[in-house]
């Protein structure tokens, strides 16, 4: 008697980048590293004693970067909800170490970054992206508590208040406005009561109010950006030549390599400012082109993350949330500076100005997001 074999075929599920997130990514970083080369050349050279200190350094960071992504997208996100309290700790450690004489560096009267022998860590762009890996857990673990009793959102507002104390200490009032936006939205999302996130809203808008307001220099970026032209070569300065660079751009650019405002007269146009240099150089077409592509990775991500919501995936989707608004507000206030919409906040456009600490931290939310879409089941293979 003859027996049959049966064939069993075992389902294995390989790993696939979304190509929505991994194109709009690759094309702002590539993008940043060409407007980063092409900003920087003259203080490059000034400084250094070539053109291509900044971009050098900047492929490097970039380097490492892919390889966090690339490390990012083949850990399960369960094990971030597990570690989300340790990497708090960790933030808070590291906050405490800047206030140490002669372990944070000073640059332009902050001291946001801790000295690691050649290199800088600013120590804010972590904290952001580990609360909200450690909010997007506690949203989890506690969500009856969160969507049905006060404490269960007043907790993490603790630990927000703290961390925010040790940014604004710093001073870093850019990243404290980010990390507070970027929280309350997800605490909306995960189902806090109405009333509750209202009172919320106009006690965190109150407390920004009055620390944006308590120190003079604050203050005067409030007002100055509102009528630069005012004061165009002194506290207007920065803005009034940034419009200049968008002036001059127009609609098509004046040519890759053709800004006249980097040569000394726009600061901190290879970071805080390199958005007015790409429209100089790039036009309203270059602009529109980096506002649709952190569109795209931005509103991909929220729809994938709403596609893990419905499947019950509750991290994958607070997870995803969480760093996409981050990711878009850092852009859009950014973005909003240098046009003249919103006053100075000292915050780089995300994946594109130089920055190492930025560009590495940012890399590593982008590996994040592609592991999202791809336990979102939206786009893994099987065979």
């Amino acid at each position: 008697m003859s027996r049959s074999h049966k064939k069993q075929t075992k389902k294995v599920v390989t790993f696939s980048y979304d190509p929505w997130i991994l194109f709009s990514a690759v094309s702002l970083i590539g993008l940043g590293l060409i407007m980063v080369a092409s900003s920087s050349v003259v203080i490059s050279d000034q400084q250094h004693g070539h053109g291509f200190y900044y971009v050098t350094r900047q492929a490097i960071f970039l380097s490492l970067g892919c390889f966090f992504a690339l490390v990012a997208t083949r850990i399960p996100l369960k094990f971030w909800m597990q570690v989300g309290g340790y990497l708090v700790i960790i933030s808070f450690i590291l906050l405490l170490v800047l206030l140490i004489p002669g372990l944070g560096r000073e640059v332009n009267g902050s001291v946001r970054w801790l000295a690691l022998g050649p290199f800088s860590l600013q120590v804010s762009e972590l904290a952001k992206v580990f609360m909200v890996i450690y909010l997007a857990g506690y949203m989890v673990r506690q969500q009856d508590e969160v969507k049905t009793r006060i404490r269960g959102f007043i907790k993490p507002l603790l630990i927000l208040a703290g961390i925010a104390f040790l940014f604004l200490l710093q001073p870093d009032f850019g990243a404290t406005a980010v990390l507070t936006a970027t929280m309350l939205a997800m605490l909306f999302l995960g189902g806090v009561r109405l009333w509750q996130f209202i009172c919320l809203l106009i006690v965190a808008a109150a407390v920004l109010a009055v620390v944006a307001i308590s120190e003079p220099y604050r203050l005067l970026r409030l007002t100055t950006f509102l009528h630069p032209w005012e004061n165009p070569y002194d506290t207007g300065y920065q803005l009034t030549q940034s419009l200049i660079a968008f002036g001059r751009g127009g609609v098509f650019g004046l040519g890759l390599g053709g800004s006249v405002q980097k040569l000394f007269y726009l600061p901190e146009a290879h970071t805080d400012f390199l958005f007015a240099v790409l429209g100089e150089e790039l036009g309203l077409i270059g602009q529109i082109s980096v506002v649709l592509l952190f569109g795209v990775l931005i509103m991909r991500t929220m729809l994938l993350s709403l596609r893990s919501y419905t499947k019950g995936q509750l991290f994958s989707a607070y997870l995803g949330w969480g760093l996409a608004l981050c990711l878009g507000l850092q852009a859009m206030i950014n973005i909003g500076v240098n046009i003249g919409l919103l006053p100075t906040k000292g915050l780089t456009l995300p994946l594109m100005s130089y920055g190492g600490t930025s560009l590495l931290v940012n890399c590593f939310v982008v590996g994040i997001l592609l592991r999202v879409a791809f336990e979102s089941g939206y786009i893994g293979r099987r065979k």
